[in-house]
């Protein structure tokens, strides 16, 4: 999975495909929320500022910024708020798309391969856990006397095509699943080793993370026995990561439980954690759609609605170096008590 999106010039994020966009026919894969409407960073912005009030601080990190539309955002919304925006990225190409749509913020805007040995800020990262690679573990058999392998990738007797395969293991995910049946699913320690990563270096301030996923309790749900890891092509969804490799993202739901625990193992304090339709509504979404044309509401609204991005994507806060509070985004709604 990290080779097929992160190898230099071949890898889905490190090519020159257009990947993020509204329509099929601009050439792109899928959609993300700052790609949808504005107002998305819009509202995120009234969270970050409070963070950065609540913390002392005045730098704003963003993983994976994709196309530089969250980044412009916020920027436009926090101004002089704001003294650096620096953006962590690997993609060579996705870089030189940012530095291009943020040109207007030229001088206060950065980009890090990595994160520093120590920093302070707030961090905002959309839809970068589930693009971090996982390990995937299927086990043959029930839950009594079933035997966990893991799978991995070989290629076929000719060697023209890849292929799984599969190999037994002392890998568990942290939940035995109930039930009979075979069952395929991830586990997470590249996510959760940022999640270490964020805590040993974030001296203060807070981070929102935003993606789709679950708490481990539905993560691990006996009847997700397939799995989550799909693949995104032209707003299209497959399950064969195998085909057209380097061509489509390959992306796996997040276990929130797990990044919670990592983070409060390694001494962050877990701050919040919600639907992303509550947390917009806190951050004052609803005021916001008012003042818009009926046409940009109804796209707006897809954030919030159940059926769209509002239940099933969620969000992670975490802080370091001040004592816990309460983000507005989780003022009503939080789901902390579910992880």
């Amino acid at each position: 999975m990290e080779m097929a999106l992160y190898t230099p010039g071949l890898g889905y994020y490190a090519n020159e495909s257009p990947k993020f966009g509204t329509l099929p026919g601009s050439g792109s894969d899928f959609v993300t929320a700052p790609e949808l409407s504005p107002v998305f960073g819009q509202a995120l912005a009234a969270q970050v500022r409070e963070a950065l009030d609540a913390t002392g601080t005045d730098e704003v990190w963003e993983f994976g910024a994709g196309s530089g539309a969250l980044a412009a955002q916020l920027l436009q919304a926090l101004g002089d708020r704001v003294r650096r925006y620096t953006i962590v990225d690997l993609s060579g190409s996705l870089r030189r798309r940012q530095q291009a749509a943020l040109a207007e913020w030229e001088g206060r805007v950065a980009w890090a391969d990595r994160l520093p040995e120590r920093f302070e800020g707030v961090v905002v990262g959309n839809e970068v856990l589930d693009a971090m690679p996982v390990q995937l573990l299927a086990r043959h058999g029930g839950a009594a006397g079933g035997v966990w392998h893991e799978r991995g990738v070989t290629t076929t007797a000719a060697g023209d095509h890849f292929a799984w395969a599969d190999r037994p293991t002392a890998l568990r995910p942290p939940a035995e699943p109930d039930g009979p049946q075979d069952y395929l699913t991830e586990i997470h320690a590249q996510g959760e080793g940022f999640m270490r990563m964020l805590a040993q270096r974030l001296a203060r301030g807070a981070a929102f993370l935003i993606d789709y996923g679950f708490p481990e309790a539905e993560y691990y749900h006996p009847q997700r026995h397939m799995g989550t890891l799909v693949c995104h092509q032209a707003h299209q969804v497959d399950s064969d990561p195998l085909a057209e490799v380097g061509a489509k993202d390959i992306t796996a739901h997040v276990n929130f439980t797990a990044m919670a625990l990592a983070a409060q193992d390694a001494g962050l304090d877990v701050l919040g954690y919600t639907t992303q339709a509550h947390f917009l509504i806190n951050c004052g979404l609803l005021s916001i759609l008012e003042r818009l044309p009926q046409a940009e509401r109804a796209q707006a609204a897809k954030l919030m609605m159940e059926h769209e991005m509002g239940e099933l994507f969620k969000v992670l806060a975490v802080g370091a170096g001040v004592p816990a509070w309460t983000p507005t985004g989780f003022a009503r709604g939080d789901r902390t008590h579910r992880l």
